[in-house]
C-alpha cells in the first residue's frame, strides 16, 4: 500500500522491473514482524549489484543470533512465567510480577523478531531500519511510542494520520484521527477484538 501511495504522490518512480518489484514485495526478512521497509529505502539496493560481503554476512549472522536469543532465551521463558504468575489470584506481589513478565515478554518477542529480520536483510545485502530504541527508557507515553516499533508508527503517521489532517484541524478531529490510527494499528496486530 505504501508503494502505491508513494507512486501516486510522485515521491518514487514506478518500478518497471517485475523481478526487482517482486524482490521488494516478497523480501522475507521484512515480512516476519517488521521493520516495515519502504520502497524508497530499498530502491537503490534493489538496483545495485550486490556481491557477497563477508563482513555483512558476519554481522548479519550475529544480529540474527541476538534476535533469536532474545526470542527463545528471554521472551519464551518470560511468557511461561507470566502464564504461571497470572494464574495465581489474590496475591499482589504475583500480580505485579506477572505484569513485569508480560511487559518484558512482549518487548523481547517483538524486538527479537525485528533484529532477526534486520540480520537476515544484512546477510542478503540490504540495510533495514532499527525498529526499537529502548522503549522502556522513555520519559513519557509519547516518547515510548517514538521508541516502540518505530517503522510501524512512522508508516501510520505518514500514510494515515497526516493525510487525515493530523493535529491541524482542531482537537475533535485530532482525536478522531488518533482513533483511526490506533484502530488500524490494532487490526494490523491481529484481526481480533482484543487487538482492536
Amino acid at each position: 500500500a505504501g508503494y502505491l501511495i508513494d507512486v501516486y504522490r510522485g515521491s518514487v518512480a514506478p518500478e518497471k522491473n517485475p523481478v526487482d518489484f517482486g524482490a521488494f514485495l516478497f523480501l522475507f526478512p521484512q515480512l516476519i514482524a517488521g521493520p516495515i521497509v519502504r520502497y524508497s529505502d530499498m530502491a537503490d539496493a534493489l538496483h545495485s549489484k550486490r556481491r557477497p560481503d563477508a563482513q555483512a554476512l558476519e554481522s548479519g549472522m550475529a544480529l540474527f543470533a541476538a534476535g533469536l536469543a532474545a526470542k527463545v532465551l528471554l521472551a519464551n521463558p518470560l511468557g511461561e512465567a507470566y502464564t504461571q504468575l497470572h494464574s495465581l489470584s489474590g496475591d499482589m506481589l504475583c500480580a505485579w510480577a506477572s505484569l513485569g513478565a508480560y511487559t518484558l515478554q512482549i518487548y523481547f518477542d517483538f524486538m527479537g523478531y525485528s533484529v532477526m529480520a534486520v540480520g537476515m536483510g544484512r546477510m542478503l545485502g540490504f540495510s533495514f531500519p532499527r525498529n526499537f530504541r529502548h522503549p522502556y527508557a522513555a520519559v513519557s507515553v509519547t516518547d515510548f511510542w517514538r521508541r516502540w516499533h518505530i517503522t510501524l508508527s512512522g508508516w501510520f503517521r505518514d500514510y494515515v494520520y497526516i493525510p487525515l489532517g493530523g493535529s491541524r484541524r482542531g482537537k475533535a478531529r485530532t482525536a478522531l484521527n488518533l482513533l483511526a490510527v490506533w484502530s488500524l494499528t490494532g487490526l494490523w496486530h491481529g484481526a481480533d477484538w482484543n487487538f482492536l
